[in-house]
């Protein structure tokens, strides 16, 4: 007989519902709601997807403290942020951080943001955050080429959660937006256009991303049939004045480039200022596509050309993908990419007539 939620609720409005009363309900043992309640392996998504609409209807709340010693979590999510990351991280925290709230909350879980100012500090925050019982995993973002995170909770065997890949990836949870393919796009895209003499200018070498969008140019350059110019193509670029400063290097040379695929939009942004000293109209005399999606691309004169990044989604996922890993799932099991969304704008067009003949 199916339990009547409804009475039941009006029952108990004004005391705590207990997990006895969950498993009462629902015809369950006790141990097998709390096992679902937290996500253990062993139950099935049928059961947990019952206990957790029964949590819902009951207006079940656990005891966190009572919950924290029966099982050793907490149900918090740890994030810690490295303020002497550049500021390219800013444009996307907002909307990354959202989202994982959102993903936290829908599966009864908070959400702990610590910073740290340099990696000996950064190190010493998530020792205090495991020591203080702040977070039962951590979602890592920015993976880097040789990420010390890394190193130590695989050490340590704590669960954790990448926004970004690993070329050594054993013990790795992650969540990733294809750049590299992004890349490769770019370069097709300009080559239909009639663009040969087309630059590259990667991210900071010390994330792990860099590595990947400098190989999907390259792939972009073979598969269009176009040939390698290793003078146009610069790395470690992250700011506006870098582009200004890099795209000024690449159009003051004697075969300048006629298209310009950048990395990161604010890089692009420069490479817009280097281009408007020389008297020239990005979208006409220079071609132009980069990668993240940030609003000041959108309100650039002409628009940016981008591959757009959905970091309110990135966010809510590594939430997910980081609970079912505090679950005991294993992290060669939780790994997902996913593409770019292309915006084709204002910044492309065909290659000047100039560069043909």
């Amino acid at each position: 007989m199916a339990p009547n939620t409804a009475s039941l609720s009006n029952d108990r409005a004004a005391m705590r519902v207990t997990i006895g009363d969950m498993a009462a309900a629902l015809g369950l043992t006790k141990s097998t709601v709390s096992r679902a309640l937290n996500g253990y392996p062993d139950i099935s998504a049928n059961t947990k997807l019952r206990v957790k609409r029964m949590a819902e209807d009951l207006n079940y709340m656990p005891l966190s403290h009572a919950q924290a010693i029966k099982t050793g979590r907490t149900r918090s999510l740890g994030l810690v942020l490295q303020l002497s990351d550049h500021d390219a991280q800013r444009p996307f925290l907002a909307e990354f951080l959202a989202g994982v709230s959102a993903g936290a909350s829908t599966e009864g879980y908070t959400l702990t943001v610590a910073s740290a100012d340099n990696d000996i500090h950064l190190i010493d925050t998530f020792r205090n955050l495991l020591r203080d019982g702040k977070a039962d995993g951590f979602i890592l973002p920015r993976a880097m080429v040789d990420d010390l995170r890394v190193s130590m909770f695989r050490d340590a065997d704590v669960p954790f959660v990448l926004y970004g890949r690993q070329d050594n990836d054993t013990g790795c949870a992650w969540f990733d937006v294809r750049g590299e393919d992004a890349m490769h796009d770019a370069v097709r895209h300009l080559a239909d256009l009639g663009h040969s003499r087309i630059g590259f200018i990667n991210g900071g070498t010390i994330y792990n991303y860099a590595g990947l969008r400098r190989d999907g140019f390259v792939r972009g350059m073979a598969a269009s049939g176009l040939n390698f110019a290793p003078e146009l193509v610069i790395e470690d670029a992250m700011t506006p004045e870098d582009g200004a400063r890099i795209g000024a290097r690449l159009l003051d040379l004697p075969n300048r480039p006629t298209a310009i695929v950048c990395a990161v939009d604010r890089v692009a942004l420069g490479v817009y200022k280097a281009a408007e000293e020389r008297g020239m109209k990005v979208g006409t005399d220079l071609s132009v596509v980069a990668y993240d999606g940030i609003h000041e691309g959108a309100h650039a004169q002409p628009p940016l050309t981008t591959y757009s990044v959905d970091n309110r989604q990135a966010g809510a996922r590594l939430a997910t993908l980081l609970i079912r890993r505090i679950g005991g799932e294993p992290p060669e099991a939780l790994r997902e990419t996913v593409a770019a969304t292309f915006l084709e704008r204002g910044s492309t067009g065909p290659a000047p007539q100039s560069a043909h003949t």
